[in-house]
């Protein structure tokens, strides 16, 4: 029989999942999915080892980030795990430390392009906790993040190791994704810059042009690309699609017979709207009243609609079950939200 947790056992487990945000892991494995769906790739077994080293890399921004800001948080927010003690300064920087490791042993699991590319990650999560957060470069910083961390997923999807199942550039292709990742990743930073003390309007509100932006590019369809091999069938005067010939094959089927009609909304613009539904309206209450409180909120709301935001990217390269399946992350997040702050 396992013991029940003691309340100095809880007590620890509530300040450790305080530290490295808990709540907001949710957010992280649709950056691997999203990226893999991007690139024109099905998720395999390079796939799981991008989103193990995501959530450790993550995990470890978290704790240094927490290490960096201990003199500013024991000021400004002392109920946080270093400030009030609960956790010490040293053993924030150690799991800091263990969780790149582990992130990056994860990543070589994947191939030398996967451990590439999460090696210029860890070095930009460093970075940003131990120097650039707090100048200008801070935003931009975070956002080039989260956009390699797509690209992480992408690569380790299409380039594992000692198989070359996909053309060299085939990576690539989930540039466009990771760009939108990293506008709302840009956007969101932004705002938190004021979560403590609030009083901007024109922050949120240029967060709110760019969720807005970003949620209309999604909705706009782009074709597939075509696959390889012989060119299509000419089409027949008399049908709205190529003439299937006498044995139609699968791609047939999946690229002409199942593609949505165009009366139908398509997923990808449903989920576009979602994501920009999530944050739109705390960033307007926050551009309406800039407390602090109003702020913390708004970033929250842009945490969350990540998820809905990966689904969408995910639908418009045509992963519609990777999009439906990260949907089912958004419920995780926001009850593990209730209990823990992602912010």
């Amino acid at each position: 029989m396992t013991r029940p947790l003691t309340g100095a056992a809880t007590g620890r487990l509530r300040a450790w999942a305080e530290l490295l945000r808990v709540s907001a892991l949710a957010s992280v494995p649709g950056d691997a999915l999203a990226g893999a769906a991007a690139a024109g790739a099905r998720p395999g077994r390079g796939t799981l080892w991008a989103i193990g080293a995501s959530l450790c890399l993550y995990e470890a921004g978290m704790a240094l980030n927490d290490w960096a800001d201990r003199e500013e948080d024991a000021a400004e927010r002392p109920h946080r795990p270093l400030p009030s003690g609960r956790i010490t300064p040293a053993a924030a920087l150690a799991a800091s430390a263990a969780l790149t490791a582990t992130g990056l042993g994860l990543a070589s699991r994947a191939g030398r392009p996967a451990l590439t590319v999460a090696t210029a990650l860890a070095t930009t999560v460093w970075a940003y906790d131990l120097g650039l957060k707090h100048t200008p470069a801070g935003p931009a910083t975070m956002a080039t993040a989260r956009a390699l961390d797509l690209l992480l997923g992408a690569t380790a999807t299409t380039h594992p190791p000692h198989r070359a199942t996909h053309p060299p550039h085939r990576a690539f292709r989930s540039l466009p994704a990771a760009a939108l990742l990293g506008a709302h990743t840009y956007a969101v930073t932004a705002v938190s810059r004021h979560e403590t003390h609030g009083g901007s309007t024109r922050t949120p509100l240029a967060a709110l042009a760019v969720t807005l932006t970003v949620a209309g590019t999604l909705s706009t369809r782009t074709p597939p690309s075509p696959p390889p091999g012989p060119p299509a069938p000419r089409p027949h005067p008399a049908l709205p699609f190529p003439n299937p010939g006498p044995n139609p094959g699968p791609h047939f089927v999946r690229s002409h017979l199942g593609r949505p009609h165009p009366g139908r909304p398509h997923l990808g613009s449903l989920l576009a709207l979602a994501y920009a539904r999530t944050p739109a309206t705390l960033l307007l209450h926050a551009a309406l009243n800039p407390s602090a409180a109003l702020t913390e909120r708004a970033v929250g709301g842009g945490i969350r609609a990540t998820i809905p935001l990966q689904a969408a990217l995910a639908a418009r390269a045509g992963a519609t079950g990777t999009a439906l399946g990260l949907l089912g992350l958004v419920p995780l997040a926001r009850a593990l939200a209730r209990k823990v702050s992602p912010t």
